[in-house]
């Protein structure tokens, strides 16, 4: 049998964790909290975020950030080198709480190139940091500070030309939370946007270099989230269940364009403005300047997948920024129906809509050159082109448009198919039975970009495993 010897130890723990924090709940200014021990910080790669940092006391908080200069992929077939805090963009996240001492070590790989340093956001000192942590490759600089202010805010490199070092993927987050920490909530994920300037035009494949001349002028060629086209989509997508609350922490890296964030089909039940203090509610879209960042909160009500994108909508679907939020669950009818019916609706009678069109569309630079590169090409013109209508497994959406996959209407004619990309169509089609009567717009793509995607949906979700050639469009293409 236990006595109240055996939780004396237990008792006096409580009791000098509840003094200390009632002392500390007495400082005026966070200057004055005091540091009880050290702790190593977890550091968390995109979209993850290290454990909330719930009631514990302030600490001197040890934060040892790597910077990485290394080639990844910003999209199928393009390859660029990014400059990276932790090997990732964005960089690795960083939480805190108000009162931290904060002993920041920032190691410059020496396989690296140049010298670089750290501005975050959240410092109160000179450059954020930056004139204290300028580091050459091979060498490691420490500096260290306190935690003052609560908020989401942005770190980034500082070194000159500062644009470029920032363009070519050099941010990330640092959180601070405040005293007792944030409210806990199901999910939280890490998401940043940054725009990206290469030499080649968007899709040009192969190793691309920064464009300084782009950049100056604001024209990026990628808008992505967390470093590249599809970092949040398909077997990346960020996930939930059915009535659990999110909570997302995002950031503009920039360095040029302002995000409009967005999620298609919720709407944000808290948006912590600019990161700071103030709360706003029941927002549509918010907006995060080039450098800042905003929390959002929402609960998750019904199941389907949600999509992120900024919502200046061409960066979305056509430069990259878009991502998915899967969620699981029952559906709620009370909340969302679904389709009830589907009319004809002909007030000034039937017509083909189409694409505005242009006199030449050009051509890939650099074909695919293996079965394997097309499969990865057309995924990527399929999620950009095709994804909203025929769905993430193609799918389609019921009485109003067709499945492609195992599609018998599909799969009977490949003829037919590369004319309907490069015409459009209209009309009552059957596929596997049932009946539809939409409208499919002329594509504006390029024959390589047609017999990429047509192979990437012929060799998907149980179809015939066709291969499409340039040939066989332009083909198709010269008969009209």
């Amino acid at each position: 049998m236990k006595t109240i010897a055996n939780y004396l130890p237990l008792f006096i723990s409580l009791l000098f964790f509840s003094c200390f924090e009632s002392k500390e709940n007495q400082y005026d200014k966070a200057e004055d909290i005091p540091v009880t021990r050290e702790m190593i910080a977890e550091l968390t790669s995109p979209p993850n975020v290290p454990a909330p940092i719930g009631r514990r006391s302030a600490k001197k908080l040890i934060v040892k950030m790597e910077i990485l200069e290394k080639e990844g992929e910003i999209t199928d077939g393009v390859r660029y080198v990014y400059w990276t805090f932790g090997g990732t963009v964005p960089g690795s996240f960083i939480r805190t709480r108000v009162g931290d001492e904060v002993e920041f070590h920032l190691q410059n790989h020496p396989d690296n190139k140049l010298p670089h340093n750290i501005d975050l956001h959240a410092v109160t000192g000179p450059g954020g940091g930056a004139e204290s942590s300028f580091v050459a490759p091979g060498h490691e600089k420490v500096f260290s500070f306190k935690t003052l202010n609560p908020g989401l805010y942005v770190y980034h490199c500082a070194t000159a030309p500062v644009g470029m070092h920032i363009a070519n993927g050099m941010y990330g987050l640092i959180l601070v939370e405040p005293e007792g920490g944030l409210p806990l909530v199901d999910k939280e994920y890490y998401i940043m946007q940054g725009d990206f300037y290469t030499k080649g035009d968007n899709g040009e494949r192969g190793l691309q270099p920064f464009d300084m001349q782009k950049a100056v002028d604001e024209k990026a060629d990628y808008v992505v989230f967390n470093g590249k086209v599809g970092a949040l989509t398909g077997d990346n997508a960020i996930t939930a269940k059915v009535g659990e609350t999110v909570r997302l922490f995002v950031g503009n890296g920039g360095p040029g364009l302002v995000s409009s964030f967005h999620v298609i089909g919720e709407i944000f039940d808290k948006v912590h403005i600019e990161g700071g203090d103030k709360i706003n509610e029941n927002v549509q879209t918010t907006l995060i300047p080039a450098g800042g960042a905003a929390i959002v909160e929402f609960k998750v009500d019904v199941p389907g997948t949600f999509i992120l994108v900024d919502h200046s909508i061409f960066r979305a679907f056509n430069k990259g920024a878009l991502g998915m939020l899967k969620v699981e669950g029952e559906k709620n009818k009370k909340i969302y129906s679904g389709e009830i019916r589907d009319d004809i609706y002909l007030p000034e009678g039937p017509g083909i809509q189409s694409m505005p069109t242009t006199d030449e569309i050009v051509e890939s630079d650099i074909p695919a050159k293996s079965f394997e590169e097309q499969m990865q090409f057309g995924k990527q013109t399929y999620i950009q082109t095709c994804f909203a209508c025929h769905q993430s497994e193609g799918q389609g959406i019921p009485n109003a448009f067709p499945p492609l996959a195992k599609s018998d209407y599909l799969n009977a004619d490949v003829n037919r198919a590369i004319d309907i990309v490069l015409h459009g169509k209209s009309g009552e089609i059957t596929v596997n039975g049932e009946k539809y009567n939409s409208v499919m717009t002329k594509q504006m793509l390029s024959s390589e970009e047609i017999a990429n995607v047509l192979t990437y949906v012929y060799n998907s979700w149980d179809n015939s495993g066709k291969v499409v050639s340039k040939e066989m469009v332009d083909s198709v293409k010269n008969k009209k």
